[in-house]
């Protein structure tokens, strides 16, 4: 079985947090539960059916756990920095759109300065936003850093879990309806096996680590690129001399 691990950061993100004035705090990770239930379950049990929630179950890991809650300490330099940032370029931002819109009410006003105003507040939103991504990555580096440790585990995770319980089909609590059994759900099995397996992350990332989103963003360039450079295969050609008379 081959789990496929889904960026839950990359440089999203970076993009998300620099949309915003301030630096938001990590949000709460959604509670490992069992799936839905309306009533206890009367019926009998599907031999082998497993339920698991892998972002729920990566997300409540003890590792991320902790290094969600040492980030902000580690990196309060740089998220002061983003913050402090991230609101003079709101005001600024702010003054410059009432101006325009000051100027657009007066009399006889030209079409032409209003235009270089709104393309001046364009620009500065584009180069606000560069701007402020360099100056988190270095959290949302280490985010994705950390999950990606966790996530290395969660494969060996899984199929211990699934042999444990003698599962042999697991399902994502996506592609079920509704199930009144609780029984299915593996999501803390699986975050006790990965709290066992790796009881915590590094938080700081290596000189020059990339996420893996980007990583293989990278790898799928190159390779589009080789193949691009590569040389076209020569078309075959018929020997020289008469050729037999073929009937």
């Amino acid at each position: 079985m081959t789990i496929f691990h889904k960026s839950l950061l990359g440089a999203g993100l970076v993009l998300a947090l620099a949309a915003q004035p301030a630096l938001a705090k990590d949000k709460p990770a959604p509670e490992v539960t069992p799936a839905p239930t309306v009533a206890s379950s009367a019926g009998p049990i599907v031999p082998g059916l497993g339920i698991a929630d892998l972002e729920a179950v990566l997300l409540n890991t003890n590792a991320v756990r902790v290094g969600d809650q040492q980030r902000p300490v580690t990196y309060k330099a740089t998220i002061d920095q983003y913050q402090a940032r991230g609101q003079a370029l709101q005001a600024q931002l702010q003054a410059m759109s009432q101006k325009l819109q000051k100027d657009a009410q007066a009399p006889g006003a030209s079409q032409t300065a209003l235009q270089q105003q709104a393309a001046a507040i364009q620009k500065l939103q584009e180069t606000g936003k560069a701007e402020l991504n360099t100056i988190i990555k270095p959290v949302a580096y280490s985010q994705e850093y950390v999950k990606e440790q966790v996530e290395e585990k969660l494969d060996q995770a899984v199929k211990a879990v699934m042999a444990r319980k003698n599962v042999t089909l697991l399902l994502s609590p996506q592609s079920v309806i509704l199930t009144t059994a609780a029984a299915y759900d593996l999501n803390q099995d699986i975050v006790n096996e990965l709290n066992t397996a790796i009881p915590n992350a590094t938080l700081t990332p290596p000189a020059g680590w990339e996420p893996r989103q980007i990583r293989e963003a990278r790898a799928q360039q190159a390779a589009q690129q080789a193949g691009a450079s590569a040389p076209a295969p020569r078309p075959a050609t018929k020997p020289a001399g008469p050729q037999p008379d073929s009937r």
